[in-house]
């Protein structure tokens, strides 16, 4: 039974991957179809007037193989949609720790430039063999476009949760701003900005800010993982910018743009908590864990999270208010909040709402089984140069004893691994004699100084193998 509208559950007796699945499919036997279509944010962001970009991300093709976190999220009686099959070594990795995984499902090309959406609207042999699953399985993308809706009518299944248009709507960081400030939420001093004229006010006000010697932030709407924020300490160099956007606006006779404009503030942590919305509008908080970043790009999760109980039940409060508001909105399912803890450990308690699964949200079929309480852990990633394909197999013997075995209780679980490999067509098709690719796993150790230790030599072996290709060896 589901928290009544309003309140804040626990579900102390329910995993929290049985509750989700209640709660997006109506039954928590429902079978689902996984659809790991990270950097939804792109699709949302198509006509929405943002900073001047400059160039295409360099990593695409690494974050359209982030599919493969959903090996992790779903359950046996599922199926995943991957861009490609994957490692058998690594499937073995996880199906040793004790994961039952489920039927993955592939289309029959797939391009590196291209989401897994677009893979799989690509085959129509696929969309007919997702037609004729039985059990009547229901669609979990990781977020809604209308290219997900399109791939749930094309291949006649359910989708879960809320339509495109109300996703989109709730996810922006325009949105994420008011709403705190409806709710009374702290907030750092900043400006909302949806047309040039509120945008030229937000800056001559910011740029008050700025003659004072502090810093701003600004921030596109749908920007994401560090991409879409400009940081900048000087009017004239905002002032620049704001220039480039009028300029755009005057040449398309649309003033309209999607901004934030916030000013910087010091903080102690960053943190995102999670918490599920039911049909019924009741709210549940899954949890809350540090975020780890490096100049406002998303590296990882340390868990647990550090706090006492009055910043974890300022949290609960803050999750009842967003949830409230989100379900009035139509959103029904997984959300999680950024926050931050200040230098003298007060909160803020909403920087951006991401109404979408989030990484933390592949990482709880992991903790509930491997990271019990009295156990720390480290969800991160590893850089990688490499000069060909590199196997599982290979990775386990350079890994050795830091990697998580049957009964070990600590090591490395690795719950990505078509993201080392996913650049590299870049050899033939630009010539090049090396690609970077990421190792994503779960660090797991009994005290926070074995978990530095297994994150340092595991960092040293992952750095001395990139070496080794970037000089040829």
């Amino acid at each position: 039974m589901s928290p009544g509208k309003g309140a804040v559950g626990t579900a102390l007796t329910q995993s929290w991957s049985t509750r989700i699945r209640s709660v997006l499919t109506g039954g928590p036997d429902t079978p689902m179809v996984l659809l790991g279509n990270f950097e939804v944010e792109n699709e949302w962001a198509e006509g929405e007037a943002g900073l001047p970009r400059v160039a295409v991300s360099a990593t695409r093709e690494i974050a359209n193989r982030m599919d493969e976190f959903c090996l992790l999220l779903a359950g046996p009686d599922d199926h995943v949609l991957l861009k490609s099959a994957p490692d058998d070594d690594h499937v073995a990795h996880l199906e040793a720790l004790g994961f039952a995984l489920p039927r993955v499902l592939t289309p029959a090309v797939q391009d590196p430039h291209r989401t897994v959406t677009e893979d799989v609207l690509a085959d129509p042999a696929l969309l007919d063999a997702l037609g004729s699953l039985t059990g009547g399985p229901v669609l979990w993308p990781h977020g809604v476009s209308p290219r997900e809706e399109l791939l749930a009518e094309r291949a006649g299944l359910r989708l879960a949760g809320p339509s495109a248009a109300i996703c989109k709507a709730v996810n922006g960081k325009v949105y994420s701003r008011e709403l705190a400030g409806e709710l009374g939420l702290r907030l750092p001093q900043g400006w909302t900005c949806r047309t040039v004229g509120e945008l030229h006010g937000a800056v001559a006000e910011a740029g008050r800010l700025l003659d004072r010697g502090g810093t701003v932030v600004v921030k596109d709407s749908f920007g994401v993982s560090g991409k879409g924020l400009l940081v900048v300490s000087e009017r004239s160099a905002l002032e620049r910018v704001v220039r480039k956007i009028a300029r755009r606006a005057e040449r398309t006779g649309d003033d309209a743009v999607s901004l934030v404009i916030e000013s910087w503030v010091a903080k102690k942590t960053d943190l995102n908590y999670q918490f599920t919305i039911d049909r019924d509008g009741g709210c549940t908080f899954d949890f809350v864990r540090e975020a780890v970043t490096d100049g406002g790009v998303h590296k990882g999760h340390r868990m647990p999270a550090r706090l006492d109980a009055a910043q974890r039940a300022e949290l609960a409060r803050a999750a009842r208010a967003i949830g409230e508001r989100l379900h009035a909105d139509g959103y029904v399912g997984t959300v999680g909040v950024d926050a931050m803890v200040d230098p003298d450990d007060g909160l803020y308690p909403i920087v951006e709402i991401n109404a979408r699964n989030n990484m933390s949200t592949y990482q709880e079929r992991i903790r509930e089984r491997l990271i019990p309480d009295g156990r720390v852990a480290l969800a991160t990633q590893y850089p990688l140069t490499l000069r060909g394909r590199l196997p599982f197999s290979r990775v386990a013997d350079l890994l050795q004893d830091t990697l998580m075995t049957p009964g070990s209780g600590e090591g490395l679980l690795v719950n990505n691994y078509a993201t080392v490999n996913a650049a590299e067509h870049r050899l033939l098709a630009e010539g090049r004699t090396t690609f970077d690719g990421r190792l994503y796993g779960v660090v797991v150790a009994d005290s926070d100084d074995r978990l530095a230790a297994l994150d340092r030599r595991i960092t040293a072996r992952i750095t001395a193998l990139t070496e080794e290709n970037r000089h040829g060896h």
